[in-house]
């Protein structure tokens, strides 16, 4: 499976989800998967890319000329794939995926993970949706999703089928190959 993984692009991130970005990284290569993320050479990003890498894995960076030209991509993905904007990066990573996982991140991690959860509520990305919640960063945005469902903004039925909580890379992997056809 080609597999997008959103993640933090900042330096600096406290380890536990270095560690798990890293692990990630690992499992996706072990296990023959083609890591499809947003090129970034640090953060979270990077260290999935390296450790995807080091274990002998494919990795394909989706990435904006703009990005290029201030020098934020990683130099050693297998394939780059350069984008005129940040919108045209986003659908190629859906496109070139056949399933998402988001680990910890900022504005434009979240906005990913909305977005690809948004698209399959409209049926536009019929793969599975992720949510690496590594110790417990995603519990606001899941207590904000259920508020929504108790406000009558989200269907409980949506809260169920349109994304996957995982706590370890393990069960992010096993949740993607799973739901999406893959398992062995």
């Amino acid at each position: 499976m080609h597999i997008t993984v959103y993640a933090a692009s900042s330096a600096g991130l406290p380890e536990v989800y270095h560690t798990a970005a890293a692990r990630l990284g690992t499992l996706l290569a072990q296990r023959g998967h083609t890591l499809v993320n947003g090129a970034g050479h640090s953060g979270l990003m990077g260290a999935a890319i390296d450790a995807a890498i080091a274990a002998g894995g494919r990795t394909v960076g989706v990435i904006p000329e703009f990005m290029i030209e201030r020098g934020w991509h990683h130099t050693g993905m297998s394939e780059l794939v350069i984008t005129p904007d940040m919108h045209s990066r986003k659908a190629t990573m859906a496109a070139r995926s056949q399933a998402c996982i988001a680990c910890p991140g900022g504005v434009g991690t979240l906005e990913e993970l909305l977005e690809i959860i948004t698209w399959r509520q409209l049926g536009l990305y019929p793969h599975p949706v992720v949510v690496l919640n590594t110790e417990e960063f995603y519990a606001p945005l899941l207590t904000q999703f259920a508020h929504c469902s108790a406000e009558g903004m989200l269907r409980a039925t949506d809260m169920a089928q349109l994304w996957h909580v995982a706590t370890t890379p393990e069960e992010a992997v096993r949740l993607c190959e799973l739901l999406g056809g893959q398992a062995e």
